[in-house]
């Protein structure tokens, strides 16, 4: 069995496609998602009706009410955390009449996704 250490792991970062400049940005973003909340309200809204499927923009969009039911969650506890997962970038709130509407944005999960991504040399 092959042990890594601390070192190692830190030798391979330049391997990533790290943007120095937004480490702020980054920082924002993974401190949002260290809560088990936010992490399962992001999740839900990133994996239901992805861009690329076949669905309208109005299918891609939960109001506050709708992620509580399918979630689990209070609506009270669901709108403080869409509040900080909107602060921190991660997702758009719109109102339409007396709902509130959130998704994730395509732009927001390709900047996520070039953080990990490994370039090819």
């Amino acid at each position: 069995m092959t042990r890594i250490y601390s070192l190692d792991i830190i030798r391979n970062m330049s391997m990533y496609n790290i943007n120095y400049n937004q480490t702020e940005k980054y920082s924002e973003m993974f401190k949002a998602l260290s809560n088990p909340y936010r992490l399962k309200i992001f999740l839900y809204l990133a994996t239901h009706c992805r861009p690329g499927e076949l669905s309208t923009n109005d299918e891609m969009r939960y109001t506050v009410g709708e992620l509580g039911e399918d979630l689990e969650i209070a609506q009270s506890t669901v709108s403080h955390h869409l509040k900080e997962l909107r602060q921190s970038g991660l997702i758009r709130m719109e109102r339409k009449s007396k709902n509130v509407e959130c998704w994730v944005e395509q732009e927001t999960l390709d900047f996520m996704t070039a953080f990990f991504e490994v370039t090819q040399d």
